[in-house]
């Protein structure tokens, strides 16, 4: 079977795309992409990016194919979102209101609100991905914490280790 390779051509675009990835699954594909154009085997490939050697030849016969793109595009598709981003934005505007009116906007009545647009149950966390892709955030932390000691029982504590 004959071998496939790497041209030098092709090699500079890999290190080019390599310096501008930013996604570490994507730079361990390029980095074994490199290292297979400048004559590694795939066992020694194996050896950095604990790819089966297997993997390391499709890799090759892929990105020998279908250019640099079928490597470095993300294979998951598809919005997973309830609402668009504007229909978001249309509920958080009756919340919006409230809280430019220096009103406290409870989390809790966002999701009741936002259950009930998209007529389904959804996690605690997503609620939380929703306020903050719209720019929400916690402003206001806790005055003392809730288990706080009085004062009286503070200063008795440090008369018994004064001793």
């Amino acid at each position: 079977m004959k071998r496939i390779e790497i041209s030098e051509q092709q090699l500079e675009e890999i290190k080019a795309a390599r310096k501008e990835n930013k996604d570490k699954k994507v730079e361990k594909r390029l980095q074994a992409l490199q290292m297979r154009g400048e004559g590694k085997t795939r066992k020694e490939i194996q050896i950095v990016t604990s790819f089966t050697p297997v993997y390391i030849s499709n890799l090759v016969t892929r990105y020998c194919r279908e250019g640099l793109g079928a490597i470095v595009e993300s294979h998951y598709k598809g919005n997973r979102r309830n609402m668009s981003y504007e229909e978001e934005e249309v509920l958080l505007s009756n919340f919006t209101t409230e809280a430019k009116a220096g009103k406290m906007v409870d989390v809790a009545a966002f999701r009741k609100a936002y259950v009930e647009k998209i007529g389904h149950e959804i996690g605690h966390g997503q609620i939380y991905y929703v306020l903050h892709r719209h720019g929400w955030r916690k402003i206001m932390p806790r005055s003392q914490h809730p288990n706080k000691a009085s004062d009286e029982a503070i200063e008795a504590s440090k008369k018994l280790t004064q001793q």
